[in-house]
């Protein structure tokens, strides 16, 4: 921790961009922090092509923008390339959080991870590119399944943002051993989320110390529906890294 606060990595989930985090980073400079989101590649201004997003790509832009001291935040599918990349480098980061995120379980992918959920909200709005590379989200369901407790401003501004999502790296498995344990960790759950079931975000965190499990009762996108909350969640949370 630095001496004016926590320094936060701020990390996307599927389709989305370091844009989704507009709101938030204001509210952790407010409290004294530091923040800083970065576009995975193909994401926001990240021009990187389909065939080249891969996992181990998403990893090394975590890496390139982490230090010793940074706190890593990961969202939804976030948590995969934040804890591929505690897994690579244990010592480039203080601590991560994985904010309504998949947590990985050794040699599974995402993809693998969500069918474990006990339901599927996200797949009637699934559409896969007829190059079969990518997927985007239906509009007309963005909504509902992402912002479903945020205002029509925010809703408007993230539909018009909302991009393709690349296959490759969430259908890729992850092993992860000692290296990705011994980093501290801890996990908000949403309890309002309608994208990854809430009942199975407790199940990824079922063994984990009860001190690092936190919960807000929002949607699948706090950094737009409270950020002020999220914000002071991730201050207290920071303490115990």
């Amino acid at each position: 921790m630095s001496e004016h606060g926590a320094d936060f990595l701020l990390v996307h989930g599927s389709c989305h961009g370091a844009w989704c985090w507009r709101d938030l980073i204001p509210e952790l400079a407010a409290l004294g922090h530091s923040a800083k989101a970065i576009d995975l590649p193909g994401h926001g201004q990240d021009t990187t092509p389909a065939k080249g997003q891969t996992l181990d790509a998403c990893r090394d832009a975590v890496l390139a923008a982490s230090q010793p001291d940074t706190v890593i935040v990961g969202h939804s599918w976030g948590g995969y390339p934040i804890a591929a990349a505690a897994e690579t480098d244990a010592d480039a980061m203080r601590g991560l959080v994985f904010l309504c995120a998949y947590v990985p379980v050794s040699g599974l992918s995402m993809v693998d991870m969500r069918k474990r959920a006990p339901r599927q909200p996200i797949l009637p709005a699934v559409v896969r590119a007829p190059d079969g590379l990518t997927i985007t989200i239906d509009p007309e369901q963005a909504p509902a399944l992402f912002y479903n407790d945020c205002t029509p401003e925010t809703v408007a501004f993230a539909l018009e943002h909302l991009g393709p999502q690349a296959i490759v790296p969430q259908a890729t498995p992850l092993t992860v051993t000692d290296r990705f344990e011994r980093v501290p960790k801890a996990y908000i759950r949403c309890t309002d989320d309608q994208t990854i079931p809430p009942e199975y975000q407790a199940e990824m965190t079922r063994d984990w110390p009860r001190n690092r499990v936190h919960e807000l009762p929002t949607s699948h996108s706090p950094f737009f529906s409270d950020p002020a909350a999220l914000a002071a969640l991730l201050g207290r949370i920071c303490k115990d890294l």
